[in-house]
């Protein structure tokens, strides 16, 4: 065995390392899919709350998007708070306001109403993801932190998967309302799980060993990936605004976004309105393209972290990915425009969805491969154009989709911001390079 000291107490490695900190990715993993089933359970209710409240679809498109307006002031200060109070107490606070949020959906009587409290689930739900980068930063090594965000990010496509029909199934059998208030329940229900097994850093937890310790901390060899985890300067802000690769991953993040508020918000009114699908049907019709989403992202992570320690290379790892990825899905999307083909539509679409998705755990990786200090504030300034894109996909969807009949526009604007960031990140995102200048 093996002694050596770090920031805290000695530890000692051994070849027994415990397995606690996955134990932490699976808490994560299932807050994660509470959080897109919360966010996303409005797509499939708005068709009987815009008849309950009559709503138009410049209304509704208003609604989907106000999540991103309120999401995008936190999402930015959840980053902050997570750096500073870890994220224990910051994701214990955000998921209690999300659940009270979820229930006034279910209480809202008017538009401004539902307004009103989609716009709290944002402001609710934006430190969930800094909270999770944090998380990971500190209790993965870094050659386990893309399959661990892998994993946890795995969540959202799985929980789109499988909360289509539990959605609809409970809308079915409870109605919209209630069905709201069942989902706030749930996501109370996660707290205090999350309060008694998790602490800001493994060194502070009762549940891991000393071999695990040794593991976590330990740095990546040399051999293995020598640019992730070797002494840097710290991160100032302007690093953070001015780093070429960090500017391109906000960037291909906020495509990311776009691609995924708008097959979130409006994949059920797509079909219902082009092929004629009812409420209950398009939750089913919904599980493939997610399910398949969740599969590629989940490979991809665990393919991002292999190819880190074979070729040592931060730019065939993280950046190769996101720019093929989202070829992909900016190519697929074209025909998705004029296709009349039931068959056809979904079948693009769960290659554009697996596509775009494929590559998320790459996108947060390299915030903590080039800022590993300040990680989770990177995030949220990431996070920031995400929930921009939050705003802007459902409501400017609906206001074409109102005014034209068609989704034809909105699926060729996605396909133009998919090939920016594809020329973006093969010219700029060179995150071997950005993730040691000063």
């Amino acid at each position: 065995m093996t002694e050596f000291t770090q920031s805290g107490p000695a530890v000692r490695a051994d070849s027994r390392a415990g397995k606690f900190r996955w134990a932490v990715v699976a808490l994560l993993f299932a807050i994660t899919i509470i959080n897109y089933i919360d966010r996303s359970a409005i797509s499939y209710a708005i068709t009987p709350m815009a008849k309950e409240l009559s709503l138009s679809d410049a209304q509704r498109g208003v609604i989907l998007g106000a999540f991103g307006f309120g999401y995008a002031f936190t999402t930015f200060l959840g980053g902050i708070l997570v750096d500073r109070f870890g994220a224990r107490i910051v994701l214990a606070i955000s998921v209690a306001f999300w659940a009270v949020s979820i229930w006034l959906s279910g209480a809202a009587s008017s538009f401004f109403l539902v307004l009103g409290a989609r716009a709290m689930l944002g402001l609710a739900e934006g430190p969930m993801f800094p909270g999770m980068t944090g998380a990971i930063g500190s209790w993965l090594a870094g050659a386990e932190r893309a399959k661990a965000l892998g994993v946890s990010l795995a969540a959202v496509p799985f929980s789109l998967a499988i909360g289509a029909p539990i959605v609809t199934e409970l809308m079915g059998a409870f109605g919209w309302r209630a069905m709201f208030y069942i989902l706030a329940g749930v996501s109370l229900a996660w707290l205090p799980i999350w309060l008694w097994l998790f602490r800001n850093h493994p060194e502070d937890s009762p549940n891991v060993s000393d071999g695990e310790l040794a593991h976590i901390r330990t740095t990546v060899s040399h051999e293995d990936a020598p640019k992730t985890d070797i002494q840097r300067p710290k991160t100032t802000w302007k690093r953070l605004f001015t780093n070429p690769t960090l500017l391109v991953n906000y960037w291909a993040f906020f495509v990311f976004g776009y691609f995924l508020f708008f097959f979130m918000t409006w994949l059920p009114g797509y079909l219902e309105k082009d092929f004629g699908l009812s409420v209950s049907a398009v939750g089913w019709f919904s599980v493939v393209p997610w399910a398949a989403a969740a599969v590629v992202l989940l490979g991809l992570g665990y393919l991002s972290d292999k190819l880190l320690a074979r070729t040592r290379s931060l730019r065939l790892s993280r950046s190769a990915m996101i720019a093929v990825t989202q070829a992909i899905a900016a190519l697929v999307v074209i025909p998705v425009a004029f296709t009349s083909n039931l068959t056809v539509a979904l079948t693009l679409i769960t290659i554009a969805l697996a596509a775009s998705m494929g590559a998320n755990a790459a996108y947060y990786a390299v915030n903590i491969d080039v800022a590993p200090d300040r990680s989770a504030t990177a995030l949220g300034i990431m996070d920031l154009g995400f929930a921009i894109s939050g705003f802007l996909a459902p409501t400017i969807t609906g206001c074409v989709a109102g005014t034209s009949g068609s989704f034809v526009e909105a699926f060729l604007l996605m396909a133009g911001l998919g090939i920016s960031s594809v020329v973006l990140t093969a010219l700029f995102h060179r995150p071997d390079r950005d993730a040691v200048r000063a």
